[in-house]
């Protein structure tokens, strides 16, 4: 086991307002069957699932400093090491609307904080000062207003130059920015069908379609590729080795942050060995998939003790791609 904390980035952080209603109708009025407020953001609910794991995590990124208590107390609680720069103003707030009948989310997403380059250059400093040979490090999520669409490359760049095994979750075009021919390449990878698609720039219908998207990203440098498939499970690639994983249906309470929770589980499966010994890509994959279910049985950024998960994981059914 890797005893180096892996360390979070989310440079546009949310806190998350999950609103439960009996059946989603629009243009008619709903009674709120509960309400929940988290801490999130991708790479914020990554570290609390990791802390659950008992994973030292270090969270970084950019967090306004009017409404960052909730996030504090999440650290606090969760033993997480906040490393996050703090920006005059409020983070962003992401309304979850959970659909009960439909077993389905509706997200509306409000605008959040504006950055500068100035502050993506502290962050960076404050990373420089983590980051040492070795560790694993996330960035997660979209980007603020006012930074670089290529921020998320010049950060793997920076990252990678010091020894970093570098994660990322993105989507759009901070995504093609750092996955752009010319630029260092990310460690790994977690795009679902849409956001491969979006970067391969047609439509990929068939297993065999993204499994050629994900060799064609492992050839230019990427080391693993994940494709998260939702109830089909994900997609793991890596060179010539390419796995299926998937679970049989799983009651969920909230699919919020599932996505999130299986990117914990990969840095689980890097944390145990990774892709460096015999078996790791099964390991990484076992975990990531088993992490992604045990959170469909909680609500917020949470994980059930590690033994729930570990049964998980021994019942992840593994073919070849």
């Amino acid at each position: 086991m890797n005893a180096s904390p892996v360390v979070t980035v989310t440079l546009n952080p949310a806190i998350d307002q999950t609103i439960t209603v009996e059946a989603l109708k629009p243009g008619t009025v709903h009674r709120a069957g509960a309400v929940r407020h988290n801490a999130g953001g991708k790479g914020v609910n990554v570290a609390s699932c990791l802390a659950d794991w008992g994973t030292p995590v270090v969270a970084a990124g950019l967090l306004g400093i009017d409404n960052a208590v909730p996030f504090e107390a999440l650290f606090a609680a969760k033993g997480i090491s906040d490393a996050f720069l703090r920006l005059p103003g409020e983070t962003r707030v992401n309304i979850k609307i959970a659909d009960l009948a439909a077993a389905d989310t509706t997200d509306i997403n409000l605008p959040g904080l504006s950055a500068d380059p100035a502050a993506l250059r502290r962050v960076a400093e404050t990373l420089r000062g983590l980051v040492e040979d070795g560790m694993t490090v996330l960035l997660a999520g979209s980007l603020p207003d006012g930074l670089p669409v290529d921020a998320y490359a010049t950060l793997t760049a920076d990252l990678t130059a010091v020894g970093a095994r570098v994660v990322l979750d993105s989507s759009g075009p901070p995504l093609a920015a750092a996955l752009a021919s010319g630029v260092v390449l990310p460690h790994c990878i977690k795009p679902n069908r849409h956001e491969l698609e979006g970067w391969a720039g047609r439509p990929l219908p068939t297993d065999a379609d993204l499994l050629a998207a994900a060799r064609d990203l492992h050839r230019r440098g990427v080391g693993l590729v994940v494709v998260s498939l939702g109830v089909d499970g994900a997609l793991f690639v890596t060179g010539d080795s390419a796995l299926h994983g998937r679970l049989p249906p799983v009651n969920a309470l909230s699919t919020v942050g599932a996505g999130d929770a299986m990117v914990a589980g990969l840095i689980a499966g890097f944390q145990a060995g990774g892709l460096d010994r015999e078996g790791g890509l099964e390991t990484v994959a076992r975990l990531s998939v088993a992490f992604a279910a045990a959170k469909l049985g909680c609500f917020g950024p949470n994980l059930p003790d590690a033994a729930a998960v570990r049964s998980l994981a021994e019942q992840v059914v593994l073919t070849a791609a």
